[in-house]
């Protein structure tokens, strides 16, 4: 992709390399990401991979995420996607444009009994207009429970 945002360009992707290089970096990093976004914080996911047009969060299966079937809720699954996407729309948009989330799109495809991975991914030019972000969610056997999309309207950030 030619607009492809490098890491020296971007402060979410700096950032996120900085934390890497020390212990417990990615779990700050998380942190500071939540801080942003306070509702992200309910699923406590983690960011593990995050790279131009792709990241990688996963939620940990406990209580406070379970539904009344002790499975993951689909609501805390689509936080985590929602983080995930956030991620890597900050870490992936050319610096002369800015994104807002317009929809989501998702089906629940299995029960969720596990951790879950929380990956989004985009796999279009960053441009002016409606960009749409693959997002998919998968337990420790990689069996997908949630798969689906979230709709961003790209628009060129006003002149200051």
């Amino acid at each position: 992709m030619e607009n492809q945002v490098s890491s020296s360009d971007n402060k979410v992707l700096s950032l996120y390399k900085k934390c890497c290089k020390y212990p417990f970096g990615k779990w700050f990093f998380s942190k500071i990401f939540c801080h942003k976004a306070p509702y992200f914080a309910t699923a406590n996911p983690r960011i593990k991979t995050l790279r131009h047009n792709y990241c990688e969060c996963v939620i940990k299966k406990r209580r406070s995420v379970e539904n009344h079937i002790k499975t993951v809720h689909v609501i805390a699954i689509c936080n985590g996607l929602e983080m995930a996407m956030g991620a890597v729309a900050e870490a992936s948009i050319p610096k002369h444009l800015r994104w807002i989330p317009k929809g989501m799109t998702v089906d629940y495809t299995a029960k969720s009994g596990s951790d879950i991975r929380c990956v989004a991914e985009v796999k279009q030019e960053w441009q002016a207009g409606d960009l749409d972000v693959i997002v998919t969610a998968y337990d420790t056997s990689d069996k997908v429970v949630v798969k689906g999309m979230i709709h961003l309207w790209v628009s060129e950030k006003p002149n200051k």
